[in-house]
């Protein structure tokens, strides 16, 4: 069967932003992932399963996040926010017969731009 998959002449500032947007996620889920499970400092615990627990759970001592880390969080938010609206209220879309299919291919444009350079003869 012929590849029948639908291509899309993204304009260069909406293909950047939502580059730029996929790093900002990127970096914030390392930052996430770094941090301690609470934003302020909480104790621990640990329950078994009994007393009519469905499951069991602990956490340790969560000592809190620092001024520097809540507002490195703030940032990334806040620019990540920037981005999605950006993404999400460009012209080009106005202009766009099926925005759906084209935001699903605009998320993985990138993707296809390395295969065809990694692809193309030297």
């Amino acid at each position: 069967m012929a590849n029948t998959k639908q291509t899309f002449d993204f304009p260069q500032d909406l293909l950047d932003a939502q580059l730029e947007l996929h790093r900002v996620q990127a970096e914030l889920a390392a930052v996430y992932q770094r941090l301690p499970w609470s934003v302020e400092p909480v104790p621990g615990w640990n329950h078994a399963k009994e007393n009519g627990r469905a499951f069991a759970s602990s956490r340790p001592d969560s000592p809190g996040w620092s001024d520097e880390e809540k507002k490195l969080v703030e940032e990334l938010r806040a620019r990540q926010l920037d981005l999605v609206t950006v993404v999400f209220t460009h012209p080009f879309w106005a202009a766009c017969g099926d925005a759906v299919t084209a935001r699903s291919a605009l998320k993985h444009a990138h993707e296809h731009e390395a295969e065809a350079a990694d692809s193309a003869p030297a």
